[in-house]
C-alpha cells in the first residue's frame, strides 16, 4: 500500500485450538453480548445519546434502529492477546472495519499453498469462516428484506475501501443476490410521487433499497441530506443502532456495568475519573477517532506517544494503557471478526510503533495440529 508492505508473509501466527476457542472465540461472542447490552441502555436515555454524540435530531432514527431490531452484518473487536493472559478489548471497530478481504480470502489462500506445498502439515487449519458465514448472511438478509438487489457504496479514491466493498459484492452475489455499485459522492436525493417521499438514487436514478456503505455514521448524521435518512426506507447496512456501538464512548460503560471483567480494560469519560480510580499510565482515546488517529499515551502526567489525525472536537475516552504484546521487535494487534452476532476468524496487524494504524502489516495465521 502506497509504496510499503502491507501483506506480509515472511512470518506467521500459530495458535493452538485452545487458545483459539478459551481465550478469542469465546470472549469476542460473550464481549459482543455485553456490547448489545450497552446499546439497550443508552437508546432509552437522552443523556446517554448525548454523550456518544449522536445529534438530537437523529435520536429516534438510531432508536428504532435497534426497537426494530434491524440486522446487522459484520464488525471486528481489537484485542491485545500475548498467548496466555485473557484478551483484553482496546475497541470495537462496528460500523466499517476494513481488512475483511484479506482476513476471509487471502490469509486462506496463504493457508492452502503452504499445505500444498508441505511446509505446514496438512492437519494445520485456521481461524476463519469469515467467507462462508458472509455469504450465509447475506442469504438472510435477502430473504429478512425481500429484496434481491443490494447496493454497495464506499468514497471515490480510498483503494482499501473499495477492495473491502467489492469482495462484499462478490460474497452477496455468490449468496445469489444482484448488486449494484455507487459511490457515496454520487448519491442522490429523489422525490417518489407515488409514496409522496424522498429516496436515495444510484447513478443511473435507481431507488435505493438496501445499501451496504463503508462509510462513517458519525458522518452521515451531520450532513446536509441526514434529514432524510428517516424517510428515504434505506435498509442500511450497517443499521444506525451500530453508531452506539462503534463509538469509544460505549468503553467507560462497559467498564461501568461491567466492571472488572477480565477482557475489559478501566475506562473512564474524564482523565480525572482515570486518576482517581488509580490509573498512572493511561490511553486518551477521541470518540470517533479511527484507524489510531489522534490518540495519546500518558505515563505519570506526561505524554509519551502522540497520533496526528482530526478528531477531537467531540470529546475523549480514557482507557487504562495495556501494552501490545511484542513478537521480533513488531507489536501485534488481534482483530477478531463477528457475523451475525457468531466470532467468525481473526486477523493479525503488525507494526514496528505501538499504535496499530491503516498502513500496518497483516500477517497470516494458522492453528497448529
Amino acid at each position: 500500500m502506497y509504496g510499503q508492505a502491507y501483506w506480509d508473509e515472511t512470518a506467521y501466527y500459530e495458535f493452538s485450538l485452545e487458545q483459539i476457542e478459551r481465550d478469542i472465540e469465546s470472549p469476542t461472542e460473550e464481549i459482543h453480548q455485553m456490547c448489545l447490552q450497552v446499546v439497550d441502555r443508552v437508546v432509552d436515555s437522552e443523556e446517554l445519546m448525548a454523550l456518544f454524540q449522536i445529534p438530537c435530531d437523529q435520536w429516534d432514527l438510531v432508536r428504532n434502529s435497534w426497537k426494530q431490531k434491524e440486522p446487522s452484518l459484520y464488525s471486528r473487536l481489537d484485542l491485545a492477546y500475548n498467548g496466555s493472559s485473557p484478551a483484553k478489548l482496546f475497541e470495537n471497530n462496528a460500523d466499517t472495519p476494513t481488512s475483511l478481504y484479506e482476513s476471509g480470502f487471502w490469509q486462506w489462500l496463504w493457508l492452502e499453498d503452504k499445505i500444498r506445498s508441505a511446509e505446514l502439515s496438512n492437519q494445520s487449519d485456521q481461524f476463519n469462516s469469515i467467507q462462508e458465514k458472509l455469504i450465509d448472511r447475506f442469504r438472510f438478509l435477502s430473504q429478512h428484506y425481500q429484496q434481491n438487489l443490494f447496493h454497495f457504496s464506499c468514497c471515490k479514491d480510498t483503494d482499501e475501501d473499495r477492495g473491502t466493498v467489492q469482495y462484499l459484492e462478490d460474497c452477496a452475489r455468490e449468496a445469489g443476490l444482484d448488486s449494484e455499485f455507487v459511490y457515496v459522492e454520487d448519491i442522490g436525493l429523489g422525490y417518489l410521487e407515488s409514496e409522496q417521499r424522498s429516496v436515495f438514487t444510484d447513478s443511473s436514478d435507481q431507488v435505493i433499497d438496501v445499501l451496504f456503505k463503508l462509510y462513517p455514521w458519525e458522518f452521515m448524521l451531520r450532513e446536509d441530506f441526514a434529514e432524510h435518512l428517516d424517510e428515504a426506507g434505506v435498509r442500511w447496512l450497517e443499521p444506525a443502532w451500530k453508531a452506539l456501538v462503534s463509538n469509544k464512548a460505549l468503553l467507560p460503560l462497559l467498564w461501568e456495568m461491567f466492571p472488572r471483567h477480565p477482557n475489559l480494560l478501566p475506562c473512564f469519560f474524564s482523565e480525572q475519573a482515570a486518576i482517581d480510580a488509580g490509573l498512572r499510565h493511561f490511553v486518551k482515546k477521541p470518540i470517533f477517532a479511527r484507524e489510531g488517529a489522534n490518540v495519546s499515551i500518558v505515563n505519570d502526567g506526561k505524554v509519551t506517544f502522540q497520533s496526528d489525525g482530526p478528531y477531537g472536537d467531540e470529546g475523549y475516552i480514557f482507557q487504562a494503557y495495556e501494552p501490545l504484546p511484542q513478537f521480533d521487535g513488531n507489536y501485534t494487534l488481534i482483530g477478531s471478526w463477528l457475523i451475525n452476532d457468531q466470532a467468525a476468524g481473526i486477523s493479525v496487524r503488525e507494526d514496528t510503533q505501538i499504535i496499530t494504524q491503516d498502513l500496518s502489516r497483516y500477517l497470516p495465521h494458522c492453528i497448529k495440529p
